[in-house]
């Protein structure tokens, strides 16, 4: 299971990469009607949220910076961003280096058990596949966006 869980991390944010690579500079700051957030949001969200599964983020890692939680958390939206907003090549930069960061946590603390359950995970492992759910969950609302952004434009 741990080595699945490996190799399901490095498809998934692979994945995640080349979709978001492949996004128009236009694209990702629009925020279409229906939706609560913009592309460029969703991405700073998968980081953001990650990081706080797997590394503890922002109390037990110094990988990205204080003001995501501010930024990305969930229940924030662009329209209150304030100061110093990362690009999304910044973004996907850091989705980079938190990969090779995540290919590096040893399989054995897959089975470590959490201290206390989150939405029904209850080991380190569990909540791994849950932040991959989470990251594919995002995915489909910026393809869902992207599908938007490009009928608007025509």
């Amino acid at each position: 299971m741990s080595q699945f869980l490996l190799s399901n991390m490095g498809l998934t944010r692979s994945f995640f990469i080349k979709n978001v690579e492949a996004l128009e500079e236009g694209q990702v700051d629009v925020q279409p009607e229906g939706f609560n957030n913009n592309i460029h949001w969703h991405i700073g969200h998968v980081l953001t949220t990650a990081e706080t599964f797997m590394f503890g983020y922002p109390k037990n890692t110094s990988h990205l910076p204080a003001n995501y939680t501010e930024l990305f958390a969930k229940g924030t939206k662009p329209a209150d961003w304030q100061g110093d907003v990362p690009s999304v090549s910044v973004l996907i930069s850091q989705l980079k280096d938190q990969l090779n960061r995540m290919k590096e946590i040893p399989v054995e603390r897959f089975s470590e058990k959490l201290k206390e359950p989150f939405l029904g995970q209850e080991t380190f492992g569990e909540l791994i596949n849950f932040a991959l759910f989470h990251e594919n969950l995002h995915l489909g609302h910026i393809q869902a966006m992207k599908r938007v952004i490009k009928t608007a434009v025509k």
